[in-house]
């Protein structure tokens, strides 16, 4: 299927990718270095193949060029060119990247398919609400968990707890909207202005800074 949006805003461009394409098909698309082959062998689960290439297409199609993604010792991806800040998701069928030239940057994706309630208690502190009616808890708690890993990637993935760490100021879930977050961790109190947005099964948020 390839690339189903692609949204530019504040300096910033979103990609998302819906995965149809079998292993050749995407491989075929690329041009990969010798040490990304070996990445890519490396890993015994052909889906997990499939997820792979397929953020390296989407980066492609996004930036116009190839484009190689590194990671550093906390998973954070980079670009090998350090052209763009970049914040990468992906969750069943669906691969999310979003980048920038001069902003921080945060996404998750997730398809919605757990009983994410029992294990709330990983990602959810007492400053926190959750509504009680039954038919909109599941998917308020969905929304919670995407917008701090969001938080979490924008905030390099270090010295980060979900629970401890990162707090969502209470809101009412709705289709799309806008949700405020505050992260505490070594580089102090930072506030972040989360968007976030229901995809048919799928929730997905983002954040720059």
């Amino acid at each position: 299927m390839g690339v189903i949006i692609k949204k530019e805003f504040n300096d910033c461009l979103l990609g998302i990718w819906e995965i149809k394409e079998d292993f050749d098909s995407l491989f075929s698309r690329l041009n990969l270095e010798h040490d990304e082959v070996e990445t890519l062998n490396s890993f015994k689960n052909d889906n997990r193949k499939v997820e792979w290439l397929s953020v390296r297409a989407l980066i492609n199609e996004m930036t116009g060029k190839d484009s190689r993604i590194i990671y550093n010792e906390f998973r954070k991806p980079f670009l090998k060119d350090n052209t763009f800040h970049i914040s990468i998701s992906h969750s069943h069928d669906l691969t999310s990247i979003l980048i920038s030239k001069s902003r921080r940057v945060g996404i998750d994706l997730e398809y919605m398919s757990h009983k994410i309630s029992n294990v709330s208690f990983k990602f959810i502190n007492q400053q926190e609400l959750i509504t009680s009616d039954p038919g909109l808890k599941r998917y308020h708690l969905y929304i919670h968990w995407c917008a701090k890993e969001a938080m979490y990637k924008i905030c390099d993935k270090q010295d980060i707890n979900l629970k401890e760490n990162l707090t969502i100021i209470p809101f009412e879930p709705r289709n799309e909207g806008f949700i405020k977050g505050r992260a505490l961790n070594f580089h102090g109190l930072e506030d972040f202005r989360i968007q976030y947005q229901n995809m048919e099964g799928y929730i997905i948020a983002w954040t720059v800074k």
